[in-house]
């Protein structure tokens, strides 16, 4: 079995969401994150984009979504890209 790298985009509830906070939060339960960026998407909301490297076995994206959604703040996590490692 290998890994994947996956690329997310974490949605917050509102504009006023501190991002520092989420970013932090994300951090705390997904220690292996690498490359958070914030991402203007308009009206002043921003959303956080980041990497994960997670096995290829299956469902390991679909708990990845899970844990994420389970976040105060978060509207939603949406998977932008899969690849290979």
């Amino acid at each position: 079995m290998g890994s994947v790298a996956v690329i997310m985009r974490v949605m917050p509830e509102s504009p006023e969401v501190n991002l520092d906070e989420l970013k932090k939060a994300l951090k705390e339960k997904l220690p292996g994150i690498q490359d958070v960026k914030e991402e203007p998407i308009g009206f002043g909301l921003k959303a956080i984009k980041f990497a994960a490297i997670v096995n290829d076995a299956g469902g390991e994206t679909d708990m990845l979504e899970k844990t994420i959604g389970a976040i105060p703040g978060v509207e939603r996590a949406e998977i932008i890209e899969v690849t290979l490692t």
